[in-house]
């Protein structure tokens, strides 16, 4: 008997468990619908081309959308496709195809159906890598497009990004659209942001607001990549230790304090 149970169990090992499978299939055959493994495999195949078909009807109405954007825009641009993206830096950066043989450069601004994606900050000859605008380092002058109030907007790792105003009781409220400003020195002027979902007046040093953002990051796949050039100083209205759109600690004029 001890003999037995060996052999079986060793048998179950070599097979990697078919025996009990062939065994519980044969045993319910009755209960399964009728057909051969042919068309079982037939069956797989057909499922496989739908769900095909389903992914490019996909794929093509994003393309579409990015051509739409693309007509829609006035500035000069390469269209880029996102090849790399890493699950512990999903707010961080992605890898866009398109690199220095394309002309794209450090310091150019990516933007996406919605409005601003981010910057380029790294470039080899067939990729750049983009820093969001989600990314917590990252800092944008931005203003409220209703009513010119300014503020400087920080990102959190997420879908939303917060804005920190240079008044104590900023004309701004909830559902106001969110563009950069011209004191910003990394991007242009005017490129859509969000809107704001939430103010908090009560903050201190100053008032911030919640901003959706407007670019669909948590499923981008397409871009569009313009030149710019990073102005090398603009008199930028601060607060007194708060940080500039490259990190850097600024005094009260808005100079970059060593």
């Amino acid at each position: 008997m001890v003999t037995l149970a060996i052999s079986s169990a060793w048998l179950l090992r070599a097979s990697d468990g078919a025996l009990i499978y062939e065994a519980y299939h044969w045993v319910t055959r009755p209960l399964q619908p009728g057909l051969s493994r042919e068309q079982q495999f037939e069956n797989s195949y057909i499922l496989e081309l739908q769900e095909r078909i389903v992914e490019l009807e996909n794929q093509n109405r994003a393309l579409q959308a990015v051509d739409a954007y693309e007509k829609s825009i006035t500035t000069e641009g390469t269209r880029a496709t996102v090849i790399g993206r890493g699950a512990d830096h999903w707010w961080q950066h992605v890898i866009l195809n398109r690199g220095s043989r394309s002309g794209v450069d450090v310091g150019y601004v990516v933007t996406g159906p919605g409005g601003l994606v981010g910057r380029v900050v790294a470039v080899s000859p067939s990729t750049s890598r983009v820093l969001l605008v989600s990314d917590a380092t990252s800092r944008i002058g931005a203003k409220v497009s209703r009513s010119r109030t300014m503020g400087v907007v920080r990102g959190q790792s997420n879908n939303r990004v917060i804005m920190e105003f240079f008044e104590k009781l900023p004309d701004a409220k909830a559902g106001d659209v969110i563009v950069t400003s011209s004191f910003s020195r990394l991007f242009p002027r005017d490129v859509p942001i969000g809107r704001i979902e939430s103010i908090d007046l009560t903050k201190s040093p100053a008032p911030e607001a919640v901003i959706q953002l407007s670019s669909p990051l948590p499923v981008l796949e397409w871009a569009i990549i313009h030149p710019f050039e990073p102005l090398e100083m603009v008199d930028i209205p601060t607060l007194p230790g708060a940080e500039s759109e490259n990190g850097a600690r600024l005094d009260g004029s808005g100079g970059a304090m060593p």
